[in-house]
């Protein structure tokens, strides 16, 4: 029998005396692998880097990483939410190629953090747990992996539990994964029942399952350039493993097939297996398409190769300040070589939905650092490095030469839409907020600041409840001590129907008096037409200079409001007639005029309350379309039509298109996360301002 038997962590073959190894800086792309570990969390992606790392001589033990080894998990956040929110990344070396292995966090809400981490990567190593069901986030998790275009292989972990299932994970992998594109999932070994050891179903082992090595056989062949493999294998000849080996490669690298490998981390069961389907079966950075570079006047640059001696191209995946050190960012190089010694410039452009300025700044030459924390003279194409000391960089940032500025495009980035209001007690903490928001920006493009002029609010928009905690986490450990309060919604009045008004202010005090009359109509108009102003005045009747003077007041006393502080639209005023004094008459008197003509009409016809609409789209599971409608309607919502999405997830999905009342969906996101699992999504857009329901009207006056 062929097996690989497990061996304790930390005693990898060849190492007598494991311990942290020192992996030296690669200077060939084909000798760098960068990996990127996604699925759910609780899975063990974590804890399968740390011993992954033992077991290659990288650490000293499993656990280490955690404890502080590396710069990206040193912050005191995450230790408070006690799971993963943040990309990390971690060195190691095998067989001489050195690894990259950038893990991400697994909750829906650090989505940001996860496409971060795929745009560092070459491939991903896609988790799942032999102990789970594949659930609906699992599902999205490996969208977000195809619509990346990234070359995958499975790991099935938590081998070492006893309710363990490999055939049953491996099924249900494929039922879930393997049905797009004609993309093929397909075991690349087999645990023994006692889960102590491999069968490798490319050795020359008669245990091994023929359904399961022909289905492997297959696919590989699928991918193969040989046209003669395909007779050589029906005619029942023994393949050469080593051609299948490099026909593996090649099917994984153009993303057609996806070997699932099981895994005990705590065992060691089939981490040599992984380390060694990692490095020669995964794509290295001369294997992968680039993006595209732009100049930061928006012309097309040049064509990037994976090539050191290219034009420098690299780009920013994240950013945050260390307490020693200050401003780090973890750099993937895409072109050229980044080099210690040499000034860069960095441009930032076309992140307008990040909320970030263009820019473009020459920095002074930066301080270099490898993966794995030590200091390096140069960091070639393909590889990933620490960055410290940059002044103006920011996520999704360029680096490039300063005589040859560039610009990659960043990656794209889901709407945040769960707004979060926050607030101070202080002028000083004030300034510490404002100084606490500008690094936030740098670190987390996926928080949007919102200053709401109508509301008076500062909101930050986030992508869950989860992303908010840590938001505000990292706020106060800014120094800035914010408390959250509801949030309110930009209300508006206006007229209920048509109405006249008259306005009159004569006042005589011995001296000079005031004395102006005006008479108005106001007219309601459709909705977001704003205010009209217009002048019918015959016979001179309000002196043309004073004319100007009616329209600020009526409109100052619209913009102040006439119930609950609210502002007036949608209305048209018409000057119809009036009176003046031709020596007591001014602006003053004839703005007071106005005011008072406005209140006057107000009191006649009645105000309405307005409350904001927003066009929701929805995209969900088609068997959650009930749950999601019954709530909707609960909310006063106006379905206008649902459409199936293109998707090769099992059961299909569908588009819910909605209005729906703003006040509604201030806590949506997490509603419909509750809803579908995890696998329901929104986008939410302002329609217009729709009148309120008497009862409902009652509320968000109250609440104002």
């Amino acid at each position: 029998m062929i097996v690989t038997k497990a061996r304790p962590v930390g005693k990898p073959g060849g190492r007598s005396q494991p311990g942290r190894g020192t992996v030296a800086p690669p200077t060939n792309p084909a000798e760098i692998r960068n990996v990127v570990l996604i699925g759910h969390s609780g899975v063990g992606k974590t804890t399968l880097v740390e011993h992954l790392m033992a077991f290659a001589g990288a650490i000293n033990r499993a656990g280490s990483v955690a404890e502080g080894n590396t710069f990206s998990d040193s912050d005191p956040v995450e230790a408070s939410q006690q799971r993963s929110v943040f990309l990390s990344a971690c060195p190691l070396s095998w067989k001489g190629i050195v690894v990259n292995l950038l893990d991400t966090p697994g909750f829906g809400d650090f989505v940001g953090e996860l496409r971060a981490g795929m745009r560092a990567a070459d491939a991903a190593l896609f988790v799942v747990s032999a102990t789970d069901l594949l659930d609906d986030t699992t599902v999205a998790l490996w969208e977000e992996c195809t619509a990346g275009g990234l070359p995958r292989a499975v790991v099935v972990t938590h081998l070492d539990v006893p309710r363990a299932d490999f055939e049953s994970a491996l099924e249900a992998v494929r039922q879930a994964f393997g049905t797009s594109g004609g993309n093929a999932v397909v075991a690349l070994a087999e645990p023994i029942h006692e889960n102590t050891a491999l069968i490798r179903l490319l050795g020359h082992d008669d245990s091994a399952s023929d359904l399961q090595r022909g289905a492997l056989i297959e696919a590989i062949i699928a991918e193969s350039e040989d046209e003669a493999l395909l007779d050589d294998y029906l005619g029942g000849a023994d393949l050469d493993e080593s051609v299948l080996r490099a026909d593996l490669h090649v099917a994984v690298s153009r993303g057609h097939l996806h070997p699932v490998l099981p895994v005990s981390a705590t065992t060691g069961l089939g981490l040599e297996d992984l380390l060694d389907l990692i490095v020669d079966g995964l794509p290295s950075p001369l294997e992968r398409p680039l993006p595209q570079a732009w100049t930061p006047v928006g012309g097309r640059g040049p064509d990037l190769a994976c090539d050191a001696k290219g034009p420098l191209a690299a780009e920013i995946v994240r950013t945050w300040s260390d307490p020693y050190i200050g401003r780090v960012s973890l750099v993937r190089v895409f072109s050229g070589t980044l080099r210690a010694d040499v000034s860069l410039h960095v441009t930032g452009r076309g992140k307008a939905e990040w909320g970030h300025p263009d820019h473009d700044a020459d920095e002074k030459p930066p301080m270099l650092l490898s993966v794995g924390s030590e200091p390096v003279d140069e960091v070639c194409a393909g590889n990933v490095c620490f960055v410290a000391r940059l002044i103006g960089g920011e996520t999704g940032d360029t680096l490039c030469e300063q005589a040859r500025p560039l610009v990659i495009l960043p990656w794209s980035l889901p709407a945040p839409s769960l707004p979060v209001a926050v607030a101070v007690a202080t002028r000083n903490d004030e300034d510490h907020l404002a100084a606490a928001l500008e690094r936030l920006a740098i670190a987390d493009p996926t928080v949007q600041v919102e200053r709401n002029t109508m509301t008076g609010q500062l909101v930050l928009w986030c992508l869950g409840e989860a992303h908010a905690d840590v938001v505000l986490s990292r706020l106060r450990a800014a120094g800035a001590a914010v408390t959250t309060e509801p949030v309110r919604v930009a209300l508006r009045a206006t007229f209920a129907g048509s109405a006249d008004g008259h306005g009159r202010h004569v006042k005589q005090s011995g001296g000079h008096g005031h004395y102006a009359v005006c008479a108005i109509t106001v007219e309601p108009l459709p909705r977001d037409s704003g205010v009209e102003f217009v002048d019918k005045v015959v016979g001179g009747a309000v002196p043309h200079q004073f004319i100007p003077s009616v329209e600020k007041g009526v409109r100052a006393q619209l913009a102040q409001g006439l119930i609950g502080g609210l502002p007036i639209s949608d209305v048209r005023i018409t000057l119809t007639d009036g009176k003046a004094h031709s020596v007591d008459s001014s602006d003053a008197a004839f703005q007071t005029a106005g005011a008072l003509a406005i209140k006057d009409a107000a009191a006649q016809a009645g105000l309405q309350v307005l409350e904001p609409i927003e066009e929701a789209d929805i995209v969900i599971n088609d068997s959650q379309i009930g749950a999601v409608l019954s709530d909707l309607s609960g909310r006063r919502a106006r379905v206008t039509g649902t459409e199936p999405v293109d998707s090769d997830r099992p059961g299909g999905r569908s588009a819910i298109h909605a209005e729906v009342p703003t006040i509604e969906l201030v806590r949506y996101a997490a509603v419909l996360r509750s809803l579908t699992g995890g696998a329901g999504s929104f986008t939410r857009s302002y329609l217009r301002h729709d009148p309120a329901p008497g009862n409902i009207a009652g509320a968000l006056l109250a609440n104002r």
